[in-house]
């Protein structure tokens, strides 16, 4: 498997869909990325070559974009300040509430976690 900036690529997988694997890159820059390095997108990620990997490298380097541990902090930063200046979608946020106005009387399981029944009891069997 190549290792490209700390992170280990699919050596089975044709080059431009191995770098998505790298957080901060999608298909679209994967393609960018290639042209500017000179390297056919067909080539399997493990028939590259040092010099090939050195090329992607470089050019995603000069591309100036944030990529993992960068690009993670950057978003962790942006969250952290929506919440402390309590604006609507930090408050969203802090409650772990949808932030983008979807409905939430019905829906919005995954964002809201399973459900909590709230005053649905039983009454004890001696207290007929």
């Amino acid at each position: 498997m190549p290792r490209l900036l700390g992170v280990e690529i699919p050596g089975d997988k044709r080059i431009e869909a191995s770098l998505p694997y790298i957080y901060g890159i999608g298909p679209s820059t994967a393609k960018r990325i290639l042209e500017q390095a000179n390297i056919n997108p067909d080539v399997r990620a493990k028939d590259l070559s040092n010099e090939q990997l050195n090329q992607i490298i470089q050019a995603i380097t000069a591309s100036k974009l944030p990529i993992e541990g960068d690009l993670r902090r950057e978003l962790q930063s942006n969250l952290k300040r929506l919440q402390a200046i309590n604006c609507y979608r930090g408050i969203r946020h802090r409650r772990s509430l949808p932030v983008r106005g979807q409905r939430t009387s019905t829906n919005a399981r995954t964002r809201k976690g399973p459900r909590k029944t709230v005053g649905v009891q039983r009454a004890k069997e001696g207290a007929k």
